[in-house]
């Protein structure tokens, strides 16, 4: 017999976040940025009164192959590329959205539903400061715990090798997830986490949102890149990027991103 579907969260909402990475190795650090995440429903996005439409827009261009008229299409033709049928029911992302024209969202996660309204996967779309994407495809157990192979390049300070460990709860009233980088030496040189409460999605909530994050993404972009400069003064390595046969960041200042 199936369980019951969880009761699902009120939706479009804001979570006032704050998000941690923590490295072990080699060089011990740790970081902590305040912002603010939306959690929409792909199939109904927000309606904003036209003088907030500047600080959120959910453009499809940002996400997947950038190539699909809606984000829901966009995510089907993903699915369909892995020989998985879209399960027809609701699809929730956590995401930032596009802010005075400009985005970047270090993950984006797509909470899948069947018609029966029952949790069936999560996408986990990862992107990088080169302006490379990449998505995750996973099946979470009954707790949101999922793990996946890294295949992807992201911190210039880390390669692209071990198992990610994930906790992906649907949000609620309050967010809570957590990403773990291990190795196959057992060692887990970094573990990122993301917290947050809920805010129903209303005008006045957005604005006091963005009078606190004055440009929320370019600040999330400004922060990787402050943070990546402290790293390689520490005397981290910077690693080659696959494909490019030179280290990842050379003339160029140092990036990190998430793991």
């Amino acid at each position: 017999m199936n369980a019951p579907a969880p009761a699902p969260p009120a939706v479009p909402a804001l979570y006032e976040t704050e998000t941690t990475h923590t490295r072990v190795a080699p060089v011990p650090y740790s970081l902590r940025h305040r912002t603010y995440l939306w959690l929409v429903d792909l199939d109904d996005l927000p309606r904003l009164p036209r003088p907030l439409r500047p600080f959120a827009r959910f453009d499809p261009r940002d996400h997947f192959d950038g190539t699909a008229p809606t984000l829901r299409a966009a995510l089907g033709a993903h699915l369909a590329a892995h020989g998985v049928a879209d399960a027809g029911g609701r699809v929730l992302m956590l995401a930032h959205a596009r802010v005075l024209g400009h985005v970047f969202n270090p993950l984006t996660l797509y909470w899948c539903h069947d018609r029966a309204g029952r949790p069936v996967h999560v996408v986990a779309e990862v992107h990088n400061t080169y302006g490379e994407r990449h998505a995750y495809l996973l099946r979470p157990d009954e707790r949101g715990r999922a793990e996946a192979v890294k295949d992807f390049y992201v911190s210039p300070f880390l390669d692209v090798e071990g198992v990610y460990r994930m906790r992906l709860p649907l949000p609620g009233d309050r967010l809570d997830l957590t990403v773990q980088l291990r190795h196959g030496d057992g060692s887990r040189p970094l573990t990122a986490t993301v917290r947050g409460v809920h805010r129903p999605a209303r005008a006045r909530t957005l604005l006091a949102a963005v009078l606190r994050h004055p440009w929320s993404t370019a600040a999330v972009s400004l922060a990787i890149r402050r943070h990546g400069i402290r790293l390689y003064l520490k005397g981290l390595r910077i690693r080659p990027r696959p494909g490019t046969g030179s280290a990842s960041g050379s003339g160029t200042a140092p990036q990190e991103g998430t793991p």
